[in-house]
């Protein structure tokens, strides 16, 4: 009777290991095959970077953590709805472009609720923090404005190197433009005390890399990568000229 329990708490065990097991498939799943979905997560991780940069409080980290689940939930029910109409229907279908279309404007929804959140916390949290975070960072040479923008540019040159994909000036797997406008929203960001600015310098940077998706010159995912590149360059390069400043 004691080796019947030990097996089927044993066999449960196994059960509940292997349930995990398939979910975590899934997520791996979505990230690897649905761009999307390694978007979303790539924000993500920027998205709570700053949480702990510009200090807020607990609650609103709360309301950003549940944004951020339910949209990469929403968007791994978007793939499952794809793989089964894909599994079921084998031609185009009215319904299940329908489904499709449906289940994609959740993630829509969703993102745009999370994208309002985010707005509304992190607009409160520069208005009362803010101050000090740029006050931090508002003495930093004249000359680095330049040598930020030269590094972006031999970083991405590098990073088309690596991945053998286009020249220096057009087309490749990291966008050069956007890695450069975005290198010089940051410097607006972090030279300049007033959200505002920093608001308007994004939006024109976010403007530079549409216009390279616009004109099939970039993908998605790799003006995104150019716009990280540039922004990281110009916080890590902020760091290195000013060492002793603590956020």
């Amino acid at each position: 009777m004691q080796f019947r329990c030990r097996g089927r708490i044993r066999s449960k065990m196994e059960r509940f290991i292997r349930s995990f097991n398939h979910a975590f498939d899934g997520i791996i799943y979505a990230v690897r095959t649905q761009p999307n979905m390694r978007t979303h997560l790539i924000i993500s991780a920027l998205v709570l970077l700053t949480t702990l940069v510009l200090r807020i409080d607990r609650i609103y980290v709360i309301a950003i953590v549940l944004c951020i689940a339910l949209v990469v939930s929403l968007e791994l029910v978007n793939t499952a709805i794809e793989s089964l109409v894909d599994l079921l229907i084998a031609t185009h279908h009215p319904l299940a472009k329908t489904a499709k279309d449906a289940a994609a404007g959740a993630v829509l929804v969703g993102s745009i609720s999370a994208a309002v959140v985010g707005y509304l916390v992190f607009y409160q949290s520069l208005v009362n923090n803010g101050g000090t975070v740029f006050g931090a960072i508002s003495s930093v040479p004249s000359n680095v404005a330049l040598i930020v923008l030269a590094i972006s540019a031999i970083a991405t040159i590098f990073a088309k190197s690596f991945f053998r994909r286009g020249s220096a000036l057009q087309g490749g797997a990291v966008s050069g433009h956007a890695a450069l406008a975005f290198a010089a929203a940051t410097l607006i960001a972090l030279l300049y005390a007033r959200p505002l600015a920093a608001l308007l310098g994004y939006f024109v940077a976010f403007l530079v890399a549409q216009s390279r998706v616009e004109g099939r010159i970039h993908s998605s995912l790799e003006v995104l990568w150019g716009a990280i590149l540039g922004t990281l360059v110009a916080l890590l390069l902020y760091v290195l000229v000013r060492p002793h400043v603590v956020l």
